[in-house]
């Protein structure tokens, strides 16, 4: 389902994120339980003696790393109170009374969207101009990106 309530203050669309959708949660839990299961601390902790499978020292540090990736989890869209408590995105938005950055003329150059870059590329500019041009119901009804190389 298409909704606008899942567009975020920076124009990406929640409904397409991992963390929202809490599948990747989901998998690192089962991941964890199977492992458990399994028993496979001893697994890993005898491969980790077999020179081809030293990695498996570093089962542990995988075993947590899972543990985190539980937690990664929105209960709520970003415009509902999900996603980081302390999104500068967010609080700049609520301050200024505005729906999201493309109600904002500083989009283009705010220095509060550089983060993204990191894992979305330049995807969050191109739905915020989207957005900006065609307005929200358009770009609900178009693509919207969530990962996009940077030029």
């Amino acid at each position: 389902m298409i909704d606008e309530n899942l567009i975020a203050y920076c124009g990406l669309y929640c409904g397409d994120c991992f963390a929202y959708k809490g599948k990747l949660a989901d998998l690192a839990r089962d991941l964890r339980k199977e492992l458990r299961q399994s028993r496979f601390d001893k697994t890993a902790e005898f491969m980790s003696t077999i020179s081809f499978f030293k990695v498996f020292e570093n089962y542990g540090q995988c075993y947590e790393v899972l543990g985190a990736m539980v937690k990664f989890r929105c209960k709520n869209a970003c415009n509902g109170g999900g996603g980081p408590p302390f999104c500068k995105i967010r609080k700049c938005c609520q301050k200024k009374g505005i729906k999201g950055c493309w109600e904002c003329s500083d989009f283009e150059t705010c220095e509060k969207l550089d983060f993204l870059k990191i894992s979305h590329g330049d995807a969050h500019l191109k739905n915020l101009r989207r957005i900006k041009k065609v307005g929200v119901d358009k770009f609900l009804d178009g693509k919207k990106y969530w990962y996009s190389t940077l030029k």
